[in-house]
């Protein structure tokens, strides 16, 4: 077995590696003006829509039924699709998943493909399964691309790229984009777009496979749905002879009224828009318009273990917009990578652990990169508790020996009234030298043990007096 860990596994403890990104000035920079951008946009159009919160709950509860009669919605989906004229395939895992699509891809002859942008395939590492297959995978969505061309890893859900600037992305360009014209390239966003456009209309013109996922999926037609602001997904979609999308189970909506609903909450909680510019569906194939050979992949990959968990269960209800990241002051600081999964910031540190287990790589540590503020919760169009279930993982998963008998030793002493009043006198005690020393009631560095906590964070002082002795006062 491979000791490489899966690209939704998190490589390294989120502690350090958001050191390392609290250093990076720029990234902070590019970050706080693009996660700002893009809140106040959300913000003003979902003030527009005077039932707003009634969408949510009603986007929740669709969720919520597609999880409780998930095999049957997924039967119904494979027939309807297969009537159409799709074929359907079921892939338990990432490994099974990128066997069938490179054994599907290998069986058309071809050597090159292009990608509409797709978590599911990120998660999955398709590209780089299909590169050791002989297979070049060409993403056309423009972020992506930019992140592809600079041999990096995507740090937003939304804006892969969210961590360059313009200036940043001009020298990527320049450096690794074929045929560019670097007389005319400039950092400005037109000429940008230009250089991008002329080197993806060679790839959909000459390429015969193309590789989406989907945003939904629905049961009772067979029909896929991709929604994208730049109109690369639809080339992608429509030009190539064979189509080949890979689905999360989770993607599911039971009919195409449902649909409706989520087509509200999407765009307005991810780029801040109305609705999309460009909605893209598909029902198996059509002879004569669009992708002769069409197939779609149903990738589980942890999902159905998920379902076991009354409380993490509710990360599946995830549509992937993004308006998580886009309020967290934790993302907001350090971006994406410091999360060492595909799945970063509020949302990722609950669908990772859940996915490949609290106990692989560094996943213990995600349920951990959070204030608990609970700006995520109120942003999120489907009413993820993510503090709920970020409390729910920290209880559950993994413990150093130390922190379990420091948690056991704080729940003896609160279990007695007596032990606790002499505690909290304790502390007050051992707190007075630090007020010296200390800034507006916090102290920004302490000796071990409580260095741990002072590393990443400022230490409270105790109040002076206590309620009780407040209470006994008066």
């Amino acid at each position: 077995m491979s000791s490489v860990p899966s690209p939704i596994t998190a490589a390294r403890p989120f502690p350090e590696a958001a050191r390392s990104a609290l250093a990076d000035q720029q990234l902070r920079d590019n970050l706080r003006r693009a996660t700002a951008t893009i809140r106040d946009k959300r913000q003003r159009v979902v003030d527009e829509v005077p039932d707003w919160e009634d969408l949510r709950t009603a986007g929740a509860r669709i969720k919520d039924d597609v999880l409780a009669r998930l095999p049957e919605l997924l039967a119904q989906f494979e027939a309807a699709a297969t009537a159409a004229g799709a074929r359907v395939h079921r892939a338990a895992d990432a490994a099974e998943a990128c066997r069938i699509v490179t054994g599907l891809v290998r069986a058309t002859g071809s050597d090159e493909v292009v990608k509409v942008k797709s978590m599911a395939t990120q998660e999955i590492g398709l590209n780089e399964a299909l590169a050791d297959a002989g297979v070049a995978a060409v993403e056309t969505d423009l972020a992506e691309l930019i992140v592809q061309l600079a041999d990096d890893t995507p740090s937003h859900i939304l804006v892969p790229a969210i961590h360059y600037n313009r200036s940043q992305i001009r020298d990527i360009f320049a450096r690794r984009m074929p045929g560019v014209d670097l007389s005319t390239l400039t950092d400005d966003p037109p000429a940008l777009a230009e250089a991008a456009r002329r080197h993806l209309r060679a790839k959909f013109l000459s390429t015969e496979v193309a590789i989406s996922g989907a945003n939904f999926a629905v049961a009772e037609t067979g029909t896929l749905v991709v929604v994208e602001s730049e109109g690369n997904g639809r080339m992608c979609l429509t030009l190539p002879d064979t189509l080949i999308s890979v689905v999360g189970v989770e993607k599911i909506v039971p009919t195409f009224a449902d649909l409706g609903v989520f087509l509200q909450l999407l765009p307005r909680s991810s780029t801040g828009e109305r609705m999309n510019p460009y909605t893209s569906m598909w029902t198996g194939v059509t002879p004569g318009d669009g992708p002769g050979d069409v197939h779609i992949v149903l990738l589980d990959n942890g999902r159905t273990p998920m379902l076991a968990d009354p409380v993490g269960r509710q990360a599946l209800r995830c549509i992937r917009c993004s308006a998580c990241l886009n309020v967290c002051p934790v993302y907001e600081r350090v971006g994406g990578h410091a999360y060492g999964s595909v799945y970063p910031g509020p949302i990722g540190a609950i669908l990772t652990p859940q996915l490949t287990g609290q106990a692989a790589g560094a996943n213990h540590t995600l349920p951990y990169a959070s204030t608990l503020c609970g700006a995520c919760y109120d942003a999120c169009p489907v009413k993820i508790n993510i503090p709920e279930v970020l409390v729910h993982l920290r209880a559950s998963g993994p413990k150093p020996p130390a922190a379990r008998a420091g948690m056991r030793a704080v729940a003896r002493v609160m279990r007695r009234p007596r032990w606790y009043r002499a505690g909290l006198r304790l502390l007050r005690w051992a707190a007075a030298p630090w007020r010296l020393v200390a800034r507006g009631g916090q102290v920004r560095r302490l000796p071990w043990p409580m260095s741990a906590w002072t590393a990443g964070r400022d230490a409270p002082l105790p109040p002076r007096g206590s309620f009780r002795d407040w209470w006994a006062r008066r």
